[in-house]
């Protein structure tokens, strides 16, 4: 098939490779606009235009998909069919309309649960003990278009949200490789989803980053590895504010009041959280410094432990 392929970050990256590898003809590559970054703040292309460039596809980055120029690259391309994953934009009805086989999109949740632009975030925030990726046709509401197939996989406890998302960019790449024959020959599966299922994974916040220790240690432990590496979970340690980076549910449970420090030694940095449970921070970034373990931090910054 002539295939566009629409996406933007890393996650994007194996789904492009596996169409490429399937030796599908990609006639084109949308991907968002180079962004200012680092310190020089130099243009920096995108990781799918980076892929794009190696295999000697042709990159398109429109700032606006409304004005009839995409649509007049695109008919210029004449793609059977395109293919995006996490672009970054809602793609109007005129391009929805144009493949002759449509648009399918690779979305990291099991829709219709965490539709928006942070599933893997929220999955994790939430507790959830599995997730997956759905390919769907494409429809204007965000998220909504019919399933053609999903595939679920289990989540770790500990895993963070950028464990998970290199597992389902594989996962979602290896699905839409399995499954482009049935959409060529017709005989792909169409299964509307069920809105009263429907749940929203909106893009994050600083405001989601303060952590609330009347709250259990396991819900903790899940908002720290769901906002890695940004907002990240935050706390005030002997009155410095800490990003917090790994932290550990103990077993052991405690009737201190919340938030109390239990230890502050070599042997770690213990917590009174909700529910008498306890939780260990290992790694933190304190305000102005490295990101390192929290053994290491407290050799030169002593925390008091309530007694």
């Amino acid at each position: 098939m002539k295939i566009l392929f629409m996406g933007t970050p890393l996650f994007a990256v194996p789904s492009l490779e596996a169409l490429i590898a399937a030796g599908h003809q990609v006639v084109g590559v949308f991907s968002q606009p180079d962004k200012p970054k680092n310190r020089g703040m130099k243009l920096q292309p995108t990781p799918v235009k980076v892929c794009a460039q190696v295999h000697n596809i042709p990159v398109f980055q429109p700032t606006k998909l409304r004005d009839g120029t995409a649509l007049e690259t695109i008919r210029q391309l004449e793609p059977d069919l395109i293919v995006v994953a996490a672009y970054g934009r809602i793609l109007p009805q005129e391009i929805l309309d144009y493949p002759r086989l449509g648009c399918v999109n690779v979305h990291s949740s099991l829709l219709p649960k965490y539709r928006g632009a942070a599933p893997i975030h929220w999955a994790i925030l939430n507790g959830e003990q599995e997730t997956g990726v759905t390919l769907m046709h494409m429809a204007l509401a965000l998220d909504a278009g019919d399933i053609i197939a999903q595939r679920a996989t289990p989540i770790d406890p500990d895993e963070t949200v950028e464990e998970l998302h290199d597992r389902l960019a594989r996962l979602g790449a290896d699905l839409l490789a399995e499954t482009l024959p049935h959409l060529e020959d017709g005989t792909a599966t169409r299964t509307p989803q069920e809105e009263s299922q429907a749940t929203l994974a909106p893009m994050l916040s600083r405001a989601l980053s303060p952590m609330d220790f009347t709250r259990p240690a396991r819900a903790l432990h899940d908002q720290v590895r769901g906002l890695i590496p940004w907002p990240a979970a935050v706390t005030e340690l002997g009155g410095v504010r800490c990003k917090i980076f790994a932290t550990t549910v103990l077993e052991e449970t405690t009737g201190k009041v919340p938030g109390t420090v239990l230890q502050a030694d070599k042997k770690g940095l213990k917590l009174a959280c909700g529910e008498g449970t306890v939780l260990r921070i290992d790694q933190l970034q304190a305000d102005g410094g490295k990101r390192m373990a929290a053994a290491d931090y407290l050799r030169g910054h002593p925390i008091p432990v309530n007694e």
